[in-house]
């Protein structure tokens, strides 16, 4: 099973879009590796992209949501702070443990779900949000 970006999850922003499909190729790369019996490699360059990208990433929909005064704000800042925390304890295991099977799974299964569900709940809020209420 791959992870792959389609339309419906653009949210209309160039920027963000971009960034959500960069992500996606990411993750992609694991999932196909993890297929190919290669995910114990391809685990750690995830990790450690996830790590400095999105960072960045979240920084641009965070500046992006305050700009526009986004009432959800707060609540969508937790979210990318519990991601950034699962992904941190992700590394840290993987750091500790090395690249075990059961660590490659968790980590595909515990990211790509975050990520979809985000990306289809909360990133389409702020999509609706933007589009009735966009200043900057």
């Amino acid at each position: 099973m791959n992870i792959e970006w389609t339309s419906d999850l653009a949210i209309g922003v160039t920027e963000i879009d971009d960034q959500h499909k960069e992500i996606f190729k990411r993750f992609d790369r694991l999932l196909t590796a993890c297929n190919e019996g290669k995910g114990k490699d391809e685990v750690l360059r995830l990790l450690l992209f996830l790590d400095d990208y999105v960072k960045a990433h979240f920084a641009a929909e965070e500046g992006l949501q305050m700009r526009n005064s986004y009432p959800e704000y707060p609540s969508h800042k937790s979210e990318h702070l519990r991601f950034m925390a699962d992904v941190d304890r992700l590394a840290r295991e993987f750091r500790d443990e090395g690249a075990t099977l059961p660590l490659v799974i968790q980590t595909n299964r515990t990211l790509s779900s975050w990520l979809m569900q985000h990306i289809k709940r909360s990133d389409m809020a702020f999509s609706r949000y933007l589009r009735e209420n966009r200043t900057a």
